[in-house]
């Protein structure tokens, strides 16, 4: 197996950390579920679809990962070159 992360592998990682992001972003805007008054069903509705989006991006990431020893090497080789990628082009 090659040391550099496929292209595809790292557009579906990207993908999950996007929509992750997307979650946090809500999050941020909206504040805990649980404090004051609680969020209203259109932001429960909003919530689930961008966690729903962000799973099903995960599970697409983690189902193209080959199999065999060493799939947990190329998902961290993966994750590196999406979060860091100015370290892995060094």
């Amino acid at each position: 197996m090659s040391d550099a992360p496929s292209n595809d592998l790292i557009a579906l990682e990207q993908a999950s950390m996007d929509a992750h992001a997307r979650l946090l972003e809500l999050q941020e805007r909206y504040g805990s579920p649980s404090a004051g008054d609680g969020w209203s069903e259109e932001q429960h509705a909003e919530y689930g679809q961008l966690w729903r989006a962000w799973r099903e991006a995960a599970l697409k990431f983690h189902a193209a990962l080959p199999g065999g020893s060493d799939r947990y090497a190329e998902e961290m080789r993966v994750k590196a070159a999406v979060r860091h990628p100015a370290t892995e082009a060094a």
